[in-house]
């Protein structure tokens, strides 16, 4: 953990220098930063943090090595919640690596975050085996809706995150199973990065325009192909500096009428010689895209 004389440090810099960014929109959802980004802060840290970078929300991590421990998650959920709502943030969702109902970790989540009023959960990726795919296909779809099965009768709505090179990334994989769920209890986390990545001419827009009347929640985060010595692969990057065409995928999301939580993740790399430096880097890049993301979001919504 971070030590205490090095965050209220780090705090007083922030108040001071990385005011809040607001603009008039229309858009009525939550602003959330991923709390990955900051996994040396405790829980109160973390809320102070996201709260002096504007953000209304916090996704919280529910996961191995996350601000929560999913075998904890019954004890400890609740005083993390706590400890964000009382610095006047919310916690519209959080992130798991659940994969099905029978995981022993999946009901005391759901029910615990059920009873904490948090609408939202991620589920982890499903993979492929490429030995026999139809097949991996169904046995992944058949755990996904007992999840959420699971999730509904607690009280929790469950988002599919579309993810590169995982099942489910092309959209159309898990379509033909979400038509058939309940759009109150199951819809997609969309991430516009990776259905970029999967099908960067137009593939992404099927994949947006399939998806766009039942996303619950989204993440936001750009890259672009990049070759290197052991060939093409997707270089993560500030928002704005890779492929994703930002305004047409607002533009989109605006006719849908979504107002859900939208996730900042900062997946690229940030230098810093030493944690506190790169605590400070992180800092001026979450401050950097979410100034980005709230311009393009007012442009669409206003």
């Amino acid at each position: 953990m971070i030590q205490r004389r090095e965050f209220i440090k780090v705090a007083t810099v922030a108040a001071a220098n990385w005011p809040r960014v607001t603009f008039a929109s229309g858009f009525q959802g939550t602003f959330c930063l991923f709390s990955k980004h900051l996994p040396q802060l405790n829980w109160q840290q973390l809320a102070q943090t996201v709260k002096q970078l504007g953000f209304a929300g916090v996704d919280l991590t529910v996961r191995a090595q996350g601000h929560v421990l999913p075998e904890r998650a019954a004890a400890d959920l609740p005083k993390a919640v706590a400890a964000i709502r009382e610095a006047g943030l919310s916690v519209p969702m959080i992130t798991t690596n659940l994969l099905s109902g029978a995981d022993p970790t999946a009901k005391p989540i759901l029910e615990t975050a059920g009873k904490l009023k948090i609408p939202y959960l991620k589920p982890g990726y499903y993979k492929y085996a490429f030995a026999d795919v139809r097949g991996e296909l169904a046995k992944a779809m058949k755990d996904f809706v007992s999840l959420t099965e699971l999730g509904q009768r607690h009280g929790v709505q469950i988002g599919f995150h579309n993810h590169e090179g995982n099942l489910g990334g092309p959209i159309w994989d898990v379509a033909p199973t979400m038509d058939q769920l309940d759009p109150k209890w199951v819809g997609y986390y969309f991430d516009i990065r990776h259905a970029v990545a999967e099908g960067g001419a137009g593939a992404w827009k099927i994949a947006l325009n399939l998806a766009a009347p039942r996303i619950k929640m989204i993440a936001v985060k750009d890259s672009y192909p990049e070759k290197t010595a052991k060939g093409w692969r997707q270089k993560d990057c500030p928002l704005g500096e890779g492929a994703v065409d930002w305004n047409a995928y607002f533009k989109t999301l605006r006719h849908a009428n979504f107002h859900g939580p939208i996730s900042l993740h900062i997946e690229y790399n940030v230098a810093g010689k030493t944690p506190t430096e790169r605590h400070d880097q992180m800092l001026s890049a979450i401050q950097r895209d979410f100034a980005f993301l709230k311009a393009r979001v007012n442009e669409a919504y206003q």
